[in-house]
């Protein structure tokens, strides 16, 4: 941000004199301290608005002039001189802004978040929610796991460990959150996946590293995706370990004497009341945006009233000119970190006139981190005959066995791929569903395959690399519709 002007200069803002070096936000309660940097002749400050939380990935943007109650800090001409502000400092909000900046424009960026009261982290740096508590720590926990799992599996090949292995948990937080602050510094923004995953993700890791948990289930797991994956999913996770509370609802947690949570749940099924105690409770309840705060009825700023999300158009425009939204806050917009980052170049070379392209919101492939990982992309199966009916597609599918699993004698009876596919023409594919290992690393270039509309034809054509497991997706020609065995035998 443009650096104040030193000496005795006296800033000003709704009245009263300021720091010049330190401009407070006006809504106090929203938003910490912005430093200012000035890097030119002129004088130039942020301008007045209101801050949305950076945790969600939310990315609210003024273009040019902007809506103008009393300003927090404006020019000395009484001016607005920046060409894009950006409300959120999370993935889209700073891919939007160095996007913009390069093209030339004059760009602001307010952050803002509230950090939990629970654990270390008691003040974020740039990155939103996926940098700071999101993606990049629970891959780097879910990874941690898999060092669990790999130990137990090393006795198989030959390595001889002393027992018993032990986790500290204090020092992979320690070295996990020496990474988070790496990438708060560096003003870097790396990606994954979404969030409506997360208990399942939470529960993997902690089941790995020794943990006793426990998911407690209200109706299906893994909502939104296809449900032959995700039973293959907790199938796996009950397998090794994790605990599942299926089709009930918590009714009140109470904290005993002795520190413990006594949870107390109704199971829809039965009618029944329970209770347990835990030594912690993690809501995994989705997200949910802080729009009430912004003031946007004031504006015309058209929300969901259910979601309190903003209604979006396909250039992320909102009902009042000028104002765009993008992430995690735009109703029915995936709650992705690829797409807040991929929507906020865009938008920010469309504001900029360097393009006319709109971010395409299909198709975009993702990862759950679980034990065993679920990569996808496209139609679930469901939603596939939804879309064409049960007669109009063809599902190719497979069990498979990963090389990595036969040594260690793991069970592989969840391994899984799945190609939906139109039934009837070039069969294109319409979904790819995959569990198995590094199935984000798999998915990600048959993705690319997708966007260019592949077939089951081109599919079918394409030599494997052996020995990966990747190489059973282009491999699968049995049907459902065939009723044969799916399971892959021999190389």
């Amino acid at each position: 941000l443009p650096q104040p002007p030193v000496g005795n200069t006296t800033l000003w803002a709704n009245g009263r004199r300021q720091d010049p070096n330190t401009i407070r936000c006006k809504h106090s309660n929203l938003c910490t301290e912005a430093t200012m940097e000035r890097k030119c002749s002129r004088n130039r400050y942020i301008l007045e608005g209101y801050i949305i939380s950076a945790s969600f990935f939310l990315s609210f943007f003024f273009w040019g002039v902007c809506y103008s109650p009393p300003p927090l800090c404006i020019s000395r001409a009484g001016k607005y001189d920046y060409d894009l502000v950006v409300i959120g400092g999370g993935s889209g909000g700073l891919a939007c802004s160095k996007e913009a900046a390069q093209f030339g424009q004059k760009v602001a960026v307010l952050d803002y978040v509230d950090p939990t009261v629970k654990g270390k982290i008691k003040i974020w740096g740039l990155g939103g929610t996926c940098v700071n508590v999101g993606c990049i720590p629970k891959k780097l926990i879910h990874q941690a796991a898999l060092f669990g799992t790999a130990l137990k599996d090393a006795k198989k090949y030959g390595w001889q460990i002393s027992e018993p292995v032990c986790h500290d948990w204090a020092t992979m937080m320690e070295g996990v959150q020496n990474h988070v602050r790496s990438l708060n510094w560096g003003h870097r923004v790396q990606l994954q996946d979404k969030y409506q995953n997360v208990a399942l993700e939470c529960a993997g890791f902690l089941t790995g590293i020794g943990l006793d948990t426990t998911v407690m289930v209200r109706s299906i797991a893994l909502r939104g995706f296809d449900q032959q994956m995700a039973g293959l999913v907790t199938d796996y996770m009950e397998t090794y370990g994790t605990k599942f509370a299926w089709k009930c609802v918590p009714k009140r947690v109470d904290k005993l004497s002795s520190g413990a949570l006594q949870v107390t749940w109704t199971d829809t099924q039965t009618g029944g009341e329970h209770q347990d105690t835990y030594d912690s409770v993690l809501w995994a309840v989705g997200r949910a945006p802080e729009t009430k705060a912004l003031g946007l009825d004031k504006l015309g700023v058209k929300l969901n009233q259910e979601t309190g999300k903003i209604v979006l158009a396909t250039d992320e425009s909102t009902s009042v000119p000028n104002i765009y939204a993008l992430g995690d806050i735009g109703e029915g917009r995936p709650e992705l970190t690829p797409t807040a980052i991929k929507a906020g170049k865009l938008l920010a070379r469309r504001l900029a006139g360097q393009s006319a392209e709109l971010m395409n919101y299909d198709n975009v492939p993702t990862t759950v981190f679980t034990p065993l990982e679920y990569g996808c992309v496209g139609l679930s199966e469901e939603e596939a005959e939804k879309r064409h009916g049960k007669d109009n597609i063809e599902v190719y599918h497979a069990f498979y066995k990963p090389l990595e699993f036969t040594v260690a004698e793991r069970d592989a009876s969840q391994c899984y791929i799945k190609v939906v596919c139109k039934r009837f023409g070039d069969q294109t594919i319409l979904g790819l569903h995959f569990t198995g290992p590094n199935a984000g690393e798999v998915m990600q270039g048959f993705a690319m395959g997708f966007q260019c509309g592949a077939t089951y034809s081109h599919l079918s054509q394409t030599v494997g690399i052996h020995p990966t497991c990747a190489e059973e997706v282009v491999k699968v020609n049995i049907t459902k519709h065939s009723g044969l065995d799916a399971t892959v035998t021999g190389c």
